[in-house]
């Protein structure tokens, strides 16, 4: 799935590669140049009909895959399952992580074991800061990370380079709003 969205991203970028090294204008030489009369309006240029569908359509479609990048693609997240009083989930490392959000309970041991399958250097190592944690990550091996989350929030963890990011949800032990409330309205 994250290789699908390197791919789209890759093919985006050469278009808009296509689309500045085609408006780019040839430059003559200084001593080559010959002097001309200044003009006072602008000359037009006139284009092929299928062409400026082809640029319009293009742009669109480049504000479309942007769109849906940043607004409309969700976030894979996972709560991690409990076996033996330790939570567990693991996270594939290929092209960043998979799932990048994982959910887990506070004050219970937290075992996330990162499935490195992508050579990119990037990606060889994981820090959690939060956690005091930097480990690195042996490309085609799985390696466990334990820790124990004493506060309920979100913590961060990222590549060696800081340009993939998870998050780990820790969720509390708190009662919801409306039980309080209702046993609130019992003792009145």
């Amino acid at each position: 799935m994250i290789r699908k969205h390197w791919m789209i991203g890759s093919l985006a970028g050469f278009g808009l590669l296509l689309g500045v090294s085609s408006a780019a204008m040839a430059q003559t030489p200084h001593d080559q140049m010959q002097p001309s009369e200044p003009t006072t309006s602008f000359r037009r240029i006139d284009q092929p009909l299928w062409l400026k569908g082809a640029v319009t359509a293009g742009g669109i479609g480049l504000i479309g895959v942007e769109l849906w990048w940043f607004l409309f693609s969700k976030s894979k997240s996972r709560k991690a399952d409990t076996n033996q009083g330790i939570q567990q989930a693991t996270i594939t490392v290929d092209g960043g992580y998979e799932p990048n959000r994982v959910v887990v309970a506070v004050g219970q041991p937290v075992r996330l074991s990162f499935d490195r399958r992508d050579p990119s250097s990037c990606l060889e190592a994981v820090r959690m800061p939060d956690f005091h944690i930097a480990k690195d990550l042996p490309l085609n091996q799985v390696t466990a990370i334990e820790f124990t989350p004493t506060e309920p929030g979100e913590y961060e963890f990222t590549c060696g380079m800081n340009m993939f990011r998870g998050t780990i949800e820790v969720q509390g032990d708190s009662q919801p709003v409306e039980s309080t409330q209702t046993l609130v309205s019992q003792r009145s």
